[in-house]
């Protein structure tokens, strides 16, 4: 059976016994070990591996150990339904593999495979596709459906408000599925104990930052106008030693992030949604306000004086680094008080 990543999402929520074997392949080893991890954890339950109802095995230890057939008919000592997962398999593994599941009677431990990029030729793939109780799904590079969003977030034990809702989805398309469910780990960490809905502060409070929090502060003051803030907060930031080169490509990527949320055909509003990396939060209002006090014109002034800037800041000049970052600084926050 050919099977897409819906069908695999409903597998993974019901397993299917009378299913001999499945075969997950993609080009991205993160997004297919993350789906056979919850593939093979609903199958043998929590305490499958415990109580060893679980083999693994390389591909490459097919021709060295014991045929596949006796692994799938071997009997455990615990009851209950086993796996044998085989990992990083290609059509070289085809004629040990699809024998043994053409010997596979209901009650045999069911086989969970997976391989690279298959092509729709692959022996393997057609093995797998063709067969009545065996089946192939492709994952690809493709952002998660808010049906598998709220599947990770149940299984986290999280349960967001409608707006939080709309942030995590947001994150789930910025950041890799590795990290995104490592995000969702640290905030069920963070809402230990807390019955309350996830809100978008709690999203907020565990996603990290794209800058320090020191920089974040001056930029700030500088896009909101706070020109007697500038001085102490480069004082403390020398004392840190960042150098005015990271300070000029920071304040860079703030501008032009304003910048792309001004420009926007959708308006502010829309532009501070389709921003990469993503903000949440109290930081995110606090952009959009920034973005739209500056309007788009001024923003394009503002972009053109820190290129001017780093232009300096890189060039030969013996102008004194920190004072050219500083006075720089300064003037934009001038103009955004204009």
């Amino acid at each position: 059976m050919k099977l897409s990543p819906r069908d695999l999402a409903r597998l993974i929520a019901k397993p299917d016994p009378k299913l001999a074997g499945l075969l997950i392949f993609g080009p991205d080893t993160m997004r297919v070990a993350l789906k056979r991890q919850d593939l093979v954890a609903a199958m043998i339950g929590p305490q499958g591996e415990a109580e060893m109802r679980l083999d693994r095995l390389q591909a490459s230890e097919l021709r060295r150990g014991p045929p596949l057939v006796d692994m799938l008919k071997a009997q455990g000592f615990f009851p209950g339904p086993r796996v044998v997962l085989l990992e990083d398999a290609n059509d070289s593994h085809a004629d040990a593999i699809l024998p043994a599941l053409g010997e596979w009677l209901e009650g045999d431990a069911q086989l969970v495979v997976t391989g690279s990029a298959l092509k729709a030729s692959s022996k393997l793939r057609k093995g797998f596709e063709s067969g009545k109780v065996t089946g192939a799904v492709g994952i690809y590079d493709e952002p998660p459906t808010q049906a598998e969003v709220e599947a990770a977030l149940s299984a986290a034990g999280l349960q967001p408000g409608a707006e939080a809702m709309g942030d995590l989805m947001v994150l789930s398309r910025a950041l890799d599925p590795g990290d995104f469910r490592q995000t969702l780990e640290k905030l069920s960490l963070y809402k230990h104990g807390d019955t309350t809905p996830v809100s978008v502060a709690d999203v907020a409070a565990i996603t990290p930052a794209s800058t320090e929090a020191a920089v974040d502060d001056l930029l700030h003051a500088v896009a909101e106008g706070q020109a007697a803030q500038v001085g102490p907060l480069l004082t403390r930031l020398q004392a840190q030693g960042v150098a005015p080169v990271t300070l000029a490509i920071f304040a860079l990527r703030h501008f032009r992030a304003l910048h792309a949320v001004c420009a926007d055909p959708g308006g502010p509003s829309a532009g501070i949604q389709r921003l990469r990396p993503p903000v949440f939060g109290p930081r995110r209002d606090r952009l959009l306000a920034q973005a739209q006090r500056w309007g788009l014109a001024r923003l394009e002034r503002a972009l053109s004086e820190m290129i001017a800037a780093d232009l300096t800041l890189r060039s030969a000049s013996n102008a004194p680094s920190m004072a050219v970052m500083e006075r720089t600084l300064i003037r934009l926050a001038m103009l955004a008080r204009r």
